[in-house]
C-alpha cells in the first residue's frame, strides 16, 4: 500500500523519482483542468467548493483537483491523493515496511506545517507533475488551507496561490505584531511583549502576586495550543518555554466560560465578509478541541464580535491581505468581550460554514472559497454576496479534532467517511435529526505520536443537546481504537 506509486505513462516518472510520494492513487488525464490543494486531509472536502468556483468561473466542463496532504493512513477512501510525509517515509525506510509487513506497526505523525510544506516544495515529483500540467493549460491553481513562506511552488511560471499573501499572512500571525498594531481597535487583555527568554522570565517573576489566576505565555507563533500555556509558578514557565531568542506574548489569564471565534474574508480594506460565529471547545486553558454552531453569545455579543471582527479584516485589507482569515475572543464572568489573536489563514470552522451557508444562503450565493477566489483574483466580492442572516434552518453543528498527547497504538479501524456534505443537507431539509460522522481515522496498527490527529467528529443535528450526544458517542467509538503504547 505504502509503496511509491507512478503517477502516469504520461509524465514519465521513474520510480526513482518518485520516492519522495509515499502514496498515490492518481493518474493523470490531459483532458482534465487541474489544480492543487496542498493541506491536512481533513479539509480534503473544501476543496468541492473551489472545484465548482473554477468550473463556473473558467467555463470548464471537467474540474479536478490533486490533494498533496502530510496524512498517512491505512486507505484513502478519496481520489486524486499523493501522500508525502519525509519522516513517515525514513521510518518505513528504516523499519523495512515497504513490504507490506505489520510489524512493527507504522509511525504516523504529524508534521510541522513549515516542514510540509518546504517537502512539497521541493518535491521533484510535484515540480515534474507541475510541468506537465502546464503544457495543457496556461495556468495551475494552487489552494492552501495556509499561505506560509516555505511554499516555494508559485514562483513556477503559471503557477498561482488561491489564498493570502505568505508574507503578509506571516506578519499578521506574529500575536507580538497583533498586540502592537490592534490595540486601537479591539480590546486586548493586559499583558506583556517580551522579546526573549531572558525578558520572559524577568516579566513572569513580578507577575505571581498580582495574577493569581495565572499567566499565560505564547510564543509569537502558536497554534491549536502548541507554544502556549496558562502557566502557575515560575518552574511551569522556565520548563515549557525554552527558545532564548523567541519573541514571548504573556498575558494576564482571565477565567471564562465562552470562546467565541468569527469567520470572514477580505476582499480589500472596505468589504469583510463575515461568515459567522462559532463556540471553541477549549481544554486545558489554551488547547483547541472542537466548535459548536450556533454560538451561545448574547445578539449584543455577537454585534460586538463581528464589528470587532470588521475592524480587523479592514486593517488586513490595508495591508494587502485577500482571503479567509478568523478572529478568536474570550467573553469573561462579567459578559465582557477580549480580543485573543488572529488566525491569518483558513480556520477549523471553515468547512463546517460552509456546509452551513450552502444550506441557509438563496441559491447560487457563493461560498467560501468562491469568495476568496474573488478576493485574490480580483480584488472584490461578487455581486451576488450574501451574508447568512439567523439560523432559520435549525442547523446545529460540533466538531472535535482527537488529537494525541501520549503516544498510543492503534488496534481498530473506523472506515472514512466522506459524506459529511450530505449530513447537512439532509438536517437542514428534515430528513434527519441528528447524525453524526466520524472522518479521516488513520487505521489499525500504527504507532500514532503526540501532537497527531488520530480521526474527527462532526455531528450535525436540530439542537445542540443532540449534537453533544453525537460528539460523546462518535469519542466513544475513537477510543476503543487505540491503546497505551
Amino acid at each position: 500500500m505504502f509503496i511509491p506509486t507512478l503517477l502516469s505513462p504520461d509524465t514519465s516518472v521513474t520510480t526513482k523519482e518518485t520516492s519522495d510520494i509515499l502514496y498515490s492513487n492518481f493518474s493523470y488525464n490531459p483532458d482534465t483542468y487541474y489544480f492543487l490543494y496542498v493541506g491536512d486531509l481533513k479539509n480534503y472536502s473544501l476543496n468541492y467548493f473551489v472545484r465548482e468556483t473554477l468550473a463556473r468561473r473558467l467555463n470548464k466542463n471537467n474540474v479536478q483537483f490533486i490533494a498533496i496532504v502530510p496524512d498517512v493512513c491505512v486507505q484513502y477512501n478519496y481520489a486524486n491523493i499523493l501522500v508525502i510525509n519525509p519522516v513517515a517515509t525514513e521510518d518505513m525506510i528504516t523499519n523495512h515496511t515497504f513490504s507490506g509487513l505489520t510489524t512493527p506497526p507504522r509511525m504516523s505523525c504529524r508534521l510541522k506545517s513549515s516542514t510540509f510544506m518546504s517537502a512539497v516544495s521541493k518535491s521533484q515529483t510535484i515540480r515534474l507533475l507541475i510541468e506537465t500540467i502546464l503544457q495543457h493549460q496556461n495556468q495551475l491553481y494552487v489552494n492552501l488551507y495556509e499561505s506560509l513562506v516555505e511554499m516555494t511552488l508559485d514562483s513556477i511560471d503559471g503557477v498561482s496561490v488561491l489564498g493570502p499573501d505568505k508574507n503578509i499572512a506571516k506578519q499578521f500571525n506574529d500575536k507580538v505584531f497583533q498586540r502592537n498594531n490592534l490595540s486601537h481597535i479591539v480590546p486586548l487583555i493586559e499583558g506583556y511583549c517580551c522579546r526573549n527568554r531572558k525578558e520572559l522570565l524577568q516579566t513572569t517573576a513580578t507577575l505571581w502576586d498580582t495574577w493569581k489566576d495565572g499567566v499565560f505565555v505564547s510564543s509569537a507563533y502558536s497554534a491549536g495550543g502548541a507554544n502556549s500555556a496558562v502557566t502557575h509558578c515560575q518552574q511551569e514557565v522556565e520548563t515549557k518555554f525554552t527558545d532564548e531568542y523567541c519573541d514571548y506574548l504573556v498575558t494576564k489569564y482571565l477565567p471564562h466560560d465562552l470562546d467565541p471565534t468569527v469567520l470572514g474574508v477580505v476582499a480589500n480594506e472596505n468589504e469583510v465578509f463575515i461568515a459567522g460565529i462559532a463556540d471553541q471547545v477549549i481544554q486545558d486553558g489554551n488547547r483547541f478541541v472542537g466548535s459548536t454552531f450556533p454560538t451561545v453569545a448574547t445578539k449584543e455579543q455577537q454585534k460586538q464580535l463581528r464589528d470587532y471582527t470588521i475592524a480587523v479584516g479592514q486593517e488586513l485589507g490595508k495591508a494587502g491581505y485577500r482571503g479567509i482569515f478568523g478572529c478568536d475572543y474570550l467573553i469573561d464572568k462579567k459578559g465582557e468581550i477580549r480580543f485573543l489573536e488572529i488566525n491569518a489563514r483558513k480556520q477549523g470552522t471553515t468547512l463546517e460554514f460552509c456546509f452551513t451557508m450552502e444550506q441557509t444562503l438563496p441559491e447560487g450565493s457563493p461560498m467560501l472559497p468562491e469568495l476568496e477566489y474573488y478576493a485574490v483574483t480580483e480584488n472584490r466580492f461578487p455581486p451576488n454576496t450574501v451574508e447568512m442572516n439567523g439560523n432559520h434552518r435549525s442547523i446545529h453543528w460540533g466538531t472535535y479534532n482527537y488529537k494525541l498527547t501520549s503516544k498510543q497504538l492503534t488496534t481498530g479501524y473506523i472506515p472514512q467517511n466522506p459524506y459529511e456534505r450530505e449530513t447537512f443537507k439532509k438536517i437542514a431539509h428534515k430528513e434527519l435529526i441528528k447524525d453524526f460522522a466520524i472522518l479521516e481515522h488513520l487505521g489499525t496498527n500504527f504507532l500514532v505520536q503526540p501532537g497527531t490527529f488520530l480521526a474527527r467528529v462532526v455531528s450535525v443535528a436540530r439542537c445542540a443537546e443532540d449534537v453533544s450526544e453525537g460528539l460523546c458517542q462518535g469519542v466513544g467509538f475513537i477510543k476503543q481504537t487505540i491503546t497505551e503504547a
